[in-house]
């Protein structure tokens, strides 16, 4: 992955946060395998910076940095009071016409980091709305009350509405032959899926300031979410 420019990510800044739109394929703290990692750059353009949670790797979206210990600990009381708002947007599997669903299933995390739904596990809720439906796919708005490990991909895949491409839980990746009847694809050529990665992003976040102001900030999809919808569009 070349060089991220970090400013070139922030959605949102006053003294105390910044809420940047997080790219996919680059993950929120150390990682072996890669160069750089959210935490790093971020510290690197504020020093005291702390992320107030994480996205997985593969997931874009709005994620929140605190800019100095106070604006961290303010934050943190709020997620867990769960005063949080974070609505995300998924692509699935299938025609679903959720409205306001709560799937309230607790959750249990292996220690491979895989989750499942389980009674003994913790508590895990998340709401679920249908924004639009396609041909053979729907896009949901996901309200997750708590924060568990993997948690919508998990209540997603409960539904039997695996999110495209999260193979982890039962989504297959979607290709563009699968949409367009007359796809041709050049000889000794392996088609790869519309998009490489799961079909999840962090749209939206909102929570309050320091100085008791609402802070509200929603993420553009980058640009293979956009295709995804595009492609999905075109051929309902």
């Amino acid at each position: 992955m070349k060089k991220v420019d970090f400013q070139k990510l922030i959605l949102f800044e006053n003294e105390d946060y910044l809420v940047i739109n997080k790219p996919p394929y680059l993950s929120s703290l150390d990682d072996r395998h890669e160069a750089q990692n959210i935490l790093d750059l971020a510290k690197g353009y504020s020093a005291d910076a702390q992320l107030c949670h994480r996205l997985d790797k593969e997931t874009s979206g709005c994620l929140v940095i605190a800019k100095n210990p106070e604006a961290y600990r303010h934050l943190a009381i709020q997620f867990e009071n769960r005063k949080v708002s974070k609505i995300y947007h998924a692509v699935v599997e299938g025609i679903k016409e959720y409205e306001h669903l709560l799937v309230d299933r607790n959750l249990v995390a292996s220690a491979k980091g895989v989750a499942k739904v389980n009674k003994e596990g913790k508590p895990a809720q998340t709401v679920f709305n249908t924004l639009k439906t396609y041909r053979a796919h729907s896009l949901i708005e996901c309200k997750p009350i708590t924060g568990r490990l993997h948690q919508i991909r998990v209540h997603l895949a409960y539904l039997k509405s695996p999110i495209c491409g999260d193979e982890l839980y039962g989504g297959k990746p979607l290709y563009l032959s699968s949409l367009k009847r007359r796809f041709n694809l050049k000889k000794d050529t392996e088609e790869l899926p519309i998009m490489q990665r799961v079909s999840l992003h962090a749209f939206s976040i909102g929570f309050e300031g320091l100085d008791g102001k609402e802070i509200f900030v929603q993420a553009p999809y980058p640009k293979d979410f956009q295709v995804l919808i595009h492609q999905l569009e075109k051929t309902t």
